[in-house]
Formats: C-alpha cells, sequence, structure tokens
C-alpha cells in the first residue's frame, strides 16, 4: 500500500462564482476546457461554457478562492500539475468549494482545504446526485472532505487521496464526518489514507454496497473520533487490505467497525471483512471490538490481524 499520496447560490440561472481571484493564473485565465483548448478566468465560467456536455477543466496550479455549482453535464476538474491546486474557504450554497449535481464529475490531483459554514458540514465537494470518482486529491482541515445526498443508481470510486483533521462533534450539531455517503448504490474507497480525525467517523456510509480496500486509518493523533467504518444502515460488500491504528482520544473507541448501528435497511450477510490489521497506539491497553453488529446477519470476517483487546466480533 503507497502512505506516501499526492496528496449558493444560483448565478444566471445555472451557477454561482463566491469569490474570483486565482493565485498563478495565465494570460486567459487558469481555467482551461480541454476540448476546446478554451481559457477562462473562473472556475464558473468554464464549467458554464460546458453546460450539459462533457468536458475536462484543467487548472492551472495556484490557490483559488472560488466555488463551483455543477447544475449539469460530466465534468472532470483535473490539476495540471497534481498536488498544486489548492480550494481554500469559500464555499457555494453554505455547502461546498464544489457542489456536483449534474451527470457526474471527477476530480483529480486537487488539494481542498479550510472549509468551514454555520451548520457545521463544511466541505470539499459535496455531491448532490450523479457518479464522483475522486483520485490523487486531499482534503484537510474542513468540517467534512466528502458529503454526499442520496443517489441509490450511481457510484462514489476514492482513490490515491488523502483525508486529515477532518470531522467534528460540537455546538450541538449534528457530527460531521471525514467522508459521509448517504444512500448511494455503491462505495469504492481505495489505497487512501485517512488520518488525525477531529471527530465524527472516518468512513461513514449508507451506501448499499461498500468496496473499502487497502487503505490506511491512522488514528493516532485523532482527537475525540469514532468508529473507523460505520456501515449505519448495513451493506453488502468487502472491505479487506486495511490498516487500522486506533488512538487514545477517542470520543467511541468501542469499536473500529459497525453493521447497521442506526437501524438495519438491508441484508450485510454477503458483507467480508478479511485481511485486515487492528490495534492500538503503541502504549495503549483497552479493549474493543473490530466489527460490531446490530443484526443478525452473518457477516464473514476471517484472516485479520488483531491486537491484544481487540475482541473479533460482538452482537450489539
Amino acid at each position: 500500500m503507497r502512505n506516501s499520496l499526492l496528496p449558493a447560490r444560483i448565478g444566471g440561472a445555472l451557477l454561482l462564482l463566491l469569490a474570483a481571484s486565482g493565485a498563478g493564473a495565465q494570460s486567459g485565465g487558469p481555467f482551461t476546457v480541454a476540448e476546446t483548448g478554451a481559457r477562462y478566468g473562473s472556475l464558473v465560467e468554464a464549467v458554464g461554457a460546458i453546460g450539459n456536455g462533457d468536458g475536462t477543466i484543467m487548472i492551472a496550479p495556484g490557490t483559488y478562492r472560488q466555488c463551483v455549482v455543477q447544475e449539469a453535464g460530466a465534468i472532470a476538474y483535473r490539476a495540471a500539475q497534481p498536488g498544486s491546486v489548492t480550494f481554500d474557504s469559500e464555499i457555494c450554497e453554505g455547502k461546498a468549494a464544489l457542489v456536483l449535481r449534474g451527470r457526474a464529475a471527477s476530480v483529480d490531483g486537487i488539494i481542498f482545504r479550510n472549509m468551514r459554514v454555520p451548520d457545521g458540514n463544511g466541505s470539499g465537494i459535496r455531491l448532490e446526485q450523479g457518479d464522483l470518482t475522486v483520485t490523487n486529491s486531499i482534503f484537510a482541515d474542513s468540517e467534512e472532505g466528502i458529503l454526499t445526498h442520496d443517489d441509490p443508481a450511481a457510484t462514489v470510486r476514492i482513490d490515491h487521496s488523502t483525508f486529515r483533521r477532518l470531522g467534528r462533534c460540537d455546538r450541538g450539531l449534528s457530527c460531521a464526518h471525514s467522508i459521509y455517503i448517504g444512500h448511494y448504490g455503491r462505495l469504492i474507497v481505495t489505497r487512501s489514507r485517512f488520518e488525525a480525525g477531529s471527530g465524527g467517523h472516518y468512513v461513514k456510509t449508507r451506501s448499499a454496497r461498500v468496496d473499502i480496500t487497502d487503505n490506511s486509518f491512522d488514528d493516532s493523533q485523532g482527537r475525540l473520533t469514532n468508529y473507523m467504518i460505520d456501515l449505519s444502515n448495513g451493506s453488502s460488500g468487502l472491505i479487506a487490505g486495511n490498516i487500522m491504528v486506533q488512538g487514545r482520544d477517542k470520543d467511541n473507541y468501542s469499536a473500529f467497525i459497525t453493521v447497521a448501528p442506526e437501524g438495519r435497511e438491508r441484508d450485510s450477510s454477503a458483507l467480508v471483512v478479511r485481511n485486515n490489521r487492528a490495534a492500538f497506539v503503541p502504549g495503549l491497553t483497552r479493549e474493543s471490538t473490530f466489527v460490531a453488529n446490530w443484526t443478525d446477519d452473518a457477516v464473514t470476517i476471517s484472516d485479520n490481524d488483531l491486537a491484544k483487546g481487540v475482541k473479533l466480533k460482538d452482537r450489539r
């Protein structure tokens, strides 16, 4: 596994830009629609140019205080140099830097940081419908990395990405999480890193199927965190090849993985949890459960490497 990772309102009835100044802008603008070669001074203009079509926006290196709402189309947002593009602080519709409700979107090589809003769910990405693919990206120092609505026909894919210092449970508001995927058809998370959470769960999902493989969950510097993986209403699929280290400062250290703690809405008997490693930070002695199951579904749990004090499973 690779741990070195590269890391509202509507304008013109389509989109709203809350800020339009970016570092690193070139003559003609830092946002280039690859298919036409046209360059734009703001992300909102580039998204508007693609409209309901398919297109790729290449983003020049820089730190941008911009946000955008994608209302239509299938758009790829791609850093010209992976890890050189940062969206910092700016929020559309009180939700996220990218508010996505088109047919599909992909994000490659982009950093999102410092996203905060009054309701406590400030996110790098707010996905409201459609498929989403995220690769080589970093989400940091925000209330939430990725938050979605529901789209049972769609898939979220996350690969080679880092989620750092995310989540919160304060101010009497519902908790936020490093990623929170709603009732989506499928969630795929591969070769990614979750670390130093600041509240909530690292992965929370209500997806019908999950494939969460070859990731690291490093909670050694976490603060008031909860579960590594929370399958809120149950799920089928595979959790395999993950490394999980539970830290000292937990709001809830009773489990690493949970199955349907918020009510069984789907059968989890086709869920397989295998070949994972679970441990505590060095010097910490406590008891926890690897897979806590709130249902009678017979989850398959095999060949996991569990540290002393980590019970394989329990029924809650």
